[in-house]
């Protein structure tokens, strides 16, 4: 029942419109099963983590390392290897990217070596130079809606960000903030 609320509530806050393309002038929607191609390669990856998000905690902790993205199946799937380190120790992961060309949207899969659980996949899809990605999750047994971002997308850097709502998308904390730099083969 709480699942069907935040749907509901999510649907309210960001109507279809929001997550629609903006119609081609033969009405199809965009074929964006490409809309990850510029991240495939190496990557230098700086990353900062909010410790305890949604505590109301200001400290942050960074770390430094890579990230390796490769296409799978034709391009309709990447996957993305991400290692990096820091003072408060290591994050191992893997992101499994899935284009659905029925939706025209992107699933965005994770898993943290640490516990081996994939997270809830956010799910979305690019537009005007931007990727929106939403789900909903939970944190300490508390229901949470999650928006990752990825935006400043050039031929060799990109922005990632991800922000929690505690309450249904009124307001948002960013708690991950991953800045990729290409790596020169």
């Amino acid at each position: 029942m709480r699942l069907l609320a935040a749907l509901i509530l999510v649907a309210t806050i960001f109507p279809s419109t929001t997550f629609a393309q903006t119609p081609s002038k033969s009405s199809e929607p965009r074929d964006g099963q490409h809309d990850f191609d510029f991240e495939i390669g190496r990557w230098k990856t700086h990353l900062r983590r909010l410790v305890r998000p949604l505590t109301g905690s200001t400290t942050w902790v960074e770390y430094e390392g890579t990230s390796n993205v490769s296409k799978v199946l034709d391009g309709r799937a990447n996957l993305v290897e991400l290692k990096v380190a820091g003072p408060a120790g290591r994050i191992e992961g893997l992101s499994l990217r899935l284009y659905n060309p029925q939706s025209h949207q992107w699933s965005l899969n994770f898993a943290n070596i640490n516990d081996g659980n994939l997270t809830p996949p956010t799910i979305g899809e690019f537009r005007d130079g931007r990727g929106d990605f939403y789900n909903q999750d939970t944190l300490n047994g508390r229901s949470i809606l999650v928006r990752f971002l990825i935006s400043d997308i050039t031929a060799n850097s990109c922005r990632f960000e991800q922000s929690f709502s505690p309450d249904g998308g009124k307001t948002w904390e960013v708690n991950w903030i991953a800045v990729d730099t290409r790596v020169k083969e």
